[in-house]
């Protein structure tokens, strides 16, 4: 059973940063990616980055480029989201989730972690 766990979230202000995690459990990642993704309040649920466990491949949506990084640690099987420069609108609840690299679709998904960032 695949388990994944965010923590990391909180309020920060504009310009600020926060580091969540995402600890995964459950079974060998080693052809799996992982990918964080926020739903803002009243919007849909949006990509943010992804990272391959493997080779460490990542993208960025346009909106954050520059800004998170996304990385992991292959021993901890921890992902982490790295958040500098934060908006007003980076407030969010952000999920981690996973999938096989060849899946169309994401179908393990953390909890969520809220961030709010003040102006």
């Amino acid at each position: 059973q695949v388990q994944l766990v965010e923590s990391g979230g909180g309020l920060v202000q504009a310009g600020g940063s926060l580091r969540l995690s995402c600890a995964a459990s459950g079974r060998t990642f080693s052809s799996y990616v992982m990918g964080w993704f926020r739903q803002p309040p009243g919007k849909e649920r949006e990509f943010v980055a992804t990272i391959t466990w493997s080779g460490g491949s990542t993208s960025y949506a346009d909106s954050v480029k520059g800004r998170f990084t996304i990385s992991r640690d292959n021993v901890k099987n921890t992902v982490y989201l790295q958040m500098n420069s934060l908006k007003p609108e980076d407030t969010a609840l952000y999920y981690c989730a996973t999938k096989r690299i060849v899946a169309s679709v994401y179908n393990y998904w953390g909890q969520g972690t809220q961030v709010t960032v003040s102006s």
